[in-house]
């Protein structure tokens, strides 16, 4: 491990310029304060849960009123954090998770909205399959880069089917990140980078495939202009600067997908760079030189934010979502030692996994799968080839082996996009929080074989985000000019070719017991961890 850092300081200095992002992601939402340096200033947070209409199978509602006043609340608790007057704020943006849609009325008022993972619309995706003898999903693929499963046609269908009056009354659709910018200025508009995850949007063109629509059955006469990332939309109204204490008239700047912006973050903004984002939910991107598509179908390719580039995604299932259920499950003890000793409680248990061996005697944990797009589903969650041996199966070998498997996939994954795509590369970029220890940090290297260089700033997504804001301001030259700037690391993580070639096998085994679970879940014998609506 080799440490690049040469930290700065983050304390807030009178006369600066600032920039604030709101990132929404799928667990909380967030506002950043960064000086345009990159340095991030203050954060307000708070976390929101996208509740299931016990009535509707699959769902995932978003509360637009309950989470507005949560953004709200964010962003006065990061000025005051920061000791900044509002007026030092010259631009804001927003970001967040993808899928995501919201609707609104003629007159403006957003009237209905569901979050990313929400599987309301099973047999809608199963009815569109259907469509052109079963192939208008893979001329949806080939147009958009996405498949039915999480897209906004089928719930805009289920809609409807099912709430007739919500979807009569719909004159507009936008995505959540789109939904903060207007709360804000009172401006419609989407962006590539997160309107394409509706598989509604075309690669080739960065603009609305009609269509598409036209062939569901669908209306196209709600689709809202489309902007590029870091394109002045409007500016802070009186009544939402009453609501959240920014200056009415500031900069409100197009923003974009969370993926994309972590992406330009970190400075991946050239073909062939390659990002891991260690999250809820673990993404592995590649960027490409130009819109290409898998012929299997097991990889979503997205726009960039940076125009005319495209992006290869795999997704890592509930990664983050895992260690936090086995640390809240299994670890009350070392929470509350870490708790005494003032650290974290994963990088007490990072202590203890790394005393354990390589290979973490043989467990195979089964939580995601490696992504397979077209049909998008995982086995029942579970740890095989346990042994009774307290000595070798206990917390810390249960917890290394979960960092394994996550390496495991990510390297899986990365796989699949180089078959397709001819894209390889020497290294890859590691941030956000699983990049936060050092012991996950060198396993991803040990396993994929790459050189793997980590951050400084590990919530890039949101300095992404404010980059957007500083170039619509015109503070900054262009996204990926300052992307590359911006970014600065901390460390980098050679691989152990050694370890390397034990987790070469240890892959082989994984894919082949990973088979074996899903046919269980086929069978009707266990119950899949996720499965996408429509299978």
């Amino acid at each position: 491990m080799t440490s690049l850092c040469n930290p700065t300081s983050n304390t807030p200095v009178k006369g600066e310029d600032y920039l604030l992002a709101l990132d929404a992601g799928t667990g909380s939402i967030r506002a950043v304060i960064f000086d345009t340096a990159g340095n991030q200033v203050a954060v307000g947070q708070a976390e929101w849960r996208h509740l299931a209409d016990p009535t509707i199978a699959g769902s995932m509602d978003f509360d637009l009123e309950h989470n507005w006043h949560l953004a709200c609340d964010c962003i006065r608790q990061a000025l005051q954090q920061a000791n900044l007057p509002p007026q030092a704020i010259r631009a804001v943006s927003a970001c967040s998770m993808r899928e995501g849609i919201v609707l609104y009325d003629r007159h403006g008022k957003p009237i209905w909205a569901c979050a990313n993972v929400d599987a309301r619309a099973s047999r809608e995706v199963s009815e569109l399959k259907e469509l052109h003898d079963y192939g208008f999903e893979r001329e949806v693929y080939e147009v958009s880069g996405q498949t039915l499963a999480l897209g906004a046609m089928p719930r805009l269908l289920w809609l409807a089917h099912h709430r007739p009056e919500i979807y009569r009354r719909a004159a507009t659709l936008t995505m959540i990140s789109d939904w903060l910018a207007y709360m804000l200025s009172g401006e419609l508009a989407v962006d590539p980078s997160n309107a394409g995850t509706t598989g509604m949007l075309s690669l080739a063109n960065r603009d609305w495939q009609r269509s598409l629509l036209d062939i569901a059955g669908l209306r196209a006469d709600i689709l809202s202009p489309v902007r590029e990332t870091g394109t002045l939309l409007g500016a802070v109204t009186r009544d939402a600067a009453h609501a959240c204490g920014l200056p009415a008239g500031t900069p409100v700047v197009m923003g974009g997908g969370d993926v994309q912006l972590g992406s330009l973050g970190l400075g991946v903004v050239r073909p062939g760079q390659t990002a891991v984002l260690g999250g809820t939910f673990w993404q592995q991107v590649v960027n490409l030189p130009a819109p290409l598509t898998d012929p299997q179908m097991n990889i979503r390719v997205n726009p960039h934010v940076i125009p005319g580039m495209s992006q290869a995604e795999s997704i890592s299932f509930f990664t983050g979502l895992t260690m936090r259920w086995f640390r809240d499950a299994f670890c009350a003890e070392e929470k509350l030692i870490a708790e005494r000793m003032g650290v974290d409680t994963y990088s007490l248990l990072e202590g203890m996994a790394a005393r354990v061996p390589v290979g973490s005697y043989g467990v195979m944990p089964i939580f995601s799968d490696a992504m397979h797009f077209k049909t998008w589903y995982h086995a029942a969650p579970s740890f095989i080839n346990l042994s009774i041996d307290p000595e070798r199966c206990n917390k810390q070998t249960l917890f290394r082996a979960l960092e394994e498997n996550a390496a495991i996939v990510s390297a899986c994954n990365l796989e699949q996009i180089a078959r397709f795509s001819g894209v390889k590369t020497p290294s890859l970029v590691f941030a956000g929080g699983g990049s936060k220890g050092t012991l996950w940090c060198q396993i991803l290297s040990d396993v994929t074989g790459l050189v793997v260089k980590v951050p400084v700033v590990k919530e890039a997504t949101a300095l992404g985000c404010a980059i957007a804001a500083g170039v619509g301001a015109g503070i900054y030259p262009s996204l990926a000019q300052t992307g590359e700037q911006l970014v600065r690391w901390q460390r980098e993580y050679q691989p152990n070719m050694e370890n390397h070639q034990h987790y070469q096998t240890m892959k082989t085994h994984w894919q082949a017991v990973y088979a074996d679970q899903l046919a269980l879940v086929d069978l009707g014998l266990t119950t899949s961890m996720w499965k996408a609506p429509g299978l």
